[in-house]
């Protein structure tokens, strides 16, 4: 009787979990939409991103097949609409021809299915089917719709006229963060086999041996980046790989997303407000190609996957891989700057209490980071539950990005989520760290040497 009472209330704490990360998105989604004006909400603010009123109808189409239909096993709330909301089907350029659901219908239809959800979650069992075990399915739904509540917001970065969203300023710095931290020889823990919530890319967990390579205490700042465009950086063929020069030409790339001339100086524009640099603050909207560059100009590359990974989540004490930065507990506001609490980076130094055990700081939140990997399977990936999830962008067309931005939600974003983008893409929220090759006196000396 004592495990059958344990049992339920696991069971029911898991529901409440999922009832809280569910309206936790759908109030961030509401809020995003609610922010604009119908004719808004269906304008296309840029080729490359849909209307929002697409993303809001799309979220609520795939809470239906998912939970209504497949594990509620109920009736179909709109049955017509799966094409028009099939991302597969449909480039994002395209989407405002569609017979689309226009704002008021849209609203009217993720309410219900909503409503269909929290009925059905009052009664659902978790076992007895992998797709429901430990509430995966509710959790993959959850951190669908606030992955779309972050693409909605880049979107807002994108449109034209004036503010409409706010939000209070990140924290300034707390430390003194800079230079290079040294991430000695030896493997680590790569992936998960064990988070209930962990997508397929992430899976499965798996050792992953290093040498010893140095890696920047925090991530390129607005400063440091502007170095690179005053001195010509992206004049410069010297820098950029054959693909990125032959990018930046065709794009006239002369500087990061939204940044615009102020005098001398450069100021940036950001949802409808123009300002000056923080110089302090990680440089935000560039490209994959734009990082790489920068990277060779400062004598460093970027960082492979498998070395953001081990920086961020192995603690040389123990020798196992934590599930963030600072260890297991989840996010708070005094880790790391996630959910969209603040519409901007915060400078390097506001999270000494997320920096991971060598002392590397914001590794999560604040701007994704570029890696140099493609995006591939781990050993032993299998798709789960389906292969457009994941499988089949894996290849060379595309990077990896780590750690969440500002706009990332806690529940999107761990130690080993892996997001993707092609290389020229700069409308997400991306920034990056360098890193370098160990020289052997500093991996004898067990520490990068000051100054060089």
């Amino acid at each position: 009787m004592i495990e059958s009472r344990a049992r339920t209330d696991s069971a029911e704490r898991l529901r409440s979990r999922i009832a809280a990360e569910l309206t936790r998105a759908r109030d961030r989604s509401r809020l995003l939409t609610d922010a604009v004006d119908d004719d808004d909400l269906v304008r296309q603010h840029s080729p490359i991103m849909s209307p929002l009123v697409w993303d809001l109808a799309h979220v609520g189409n795939q809470e239906e097949l998912w939970l209504v239909r497949d594990v509620g096993g109920r009736e179909p709330v709109r049955c017509d609409i799966d094409d028009l909301y099939d991302a597969f089907r449909h480039p994002r350029r395209e989407r405002p021809s569609l017979p689309l659901l226009g704002p008021g219908e849209a609203r009217s239809y993720v309410a219900t299915v909503r409503a269909k959800v929290l009925d059905l979650l009052d009664g659902i069992r978790f076992d007895g089917r992998r797709l429901v075990a430990d509430g995966f399915v509710f959790g993959m739904i959850a951190q669908h719709e606030q992955q779309h509540a972050e693409t909605m917001l880049a979107t807002h970065q994108l449109r034209a006229g004036p503010p409409v969203l706010a939000a209070p300023p990140p924290p300034p710095a707390a430390v003194r963060v800079g230079g290079e931290v040294l991430v000695p020889a030896g493997p680590f823990e790569m992936g998960t086999s064990t988070d209930p919530w962990a997508l397929d890319n992430e899976r499965p967990a798996h050792r992953v041996e290093l040498p010893a390579y140095v890696i920047d205490a925090a991530p390129v700042t607005n400063a440091a980046y502007r170095e690179f465009v005053t001195d010509g950086g992206y004049a410069d063929p010297r820098w950029w790989s054959a693909e990125g020069w032959r990018h930046r030409r065709a794009a006239g790339l002369v500087a990061p997303m939204h940044w615009r001339r102020d005098g001398a100086d450069w100021g940036c524009l950001r949802f409808g407000r123009f300002g000056p640099l923080v110089p302090d603050e990680p440089v935000v909207h560039v490209s994959y190609y734009e990082a790489e560059a920068y990277a060779a100009w400062a004598g460093k590359r970027l960082p492979t996957e498998a070395e953001w990974e081990k920086a961020a989540r192995w603690d040389p004490a123990t020798g196992r891989s934590r599930r963030y930065p600072w260890g297991d507990g989840e996010p708070t506001p005094e880790h790391a700057n996630l959910g969209q609490r603040h519409l901007a980076p915060a400078p390097v130094g506001a999270y000494p209490a997320g920096a991971s055990p060598l002392g590397v700081h914001q590794l999560i939140g604040d701007v994704w980071e570029w890696t140099s990997s493609t995006f591939r399977g781990y050993p032993g990936f299998a798709a789960f539950p389906y292969r457009e999830y994941s499988e089949v962008f894996f290849g060379t067309e595309y990077r990896v990005l780590r750690g969440g931005s500002f706009g990332t939600d806690p529940v999107a974003c761990r130690g080993t989520f892996r997001n993707w983008d092609l290389p020229i893409r700069r409308q997400i929220f991306s920034g990056f760290r360098c890193a370098r090759d160990a020289r052997p006196e500093e991996a004898a000396a067990g520490r990068a040497e000051p100054g060089r």
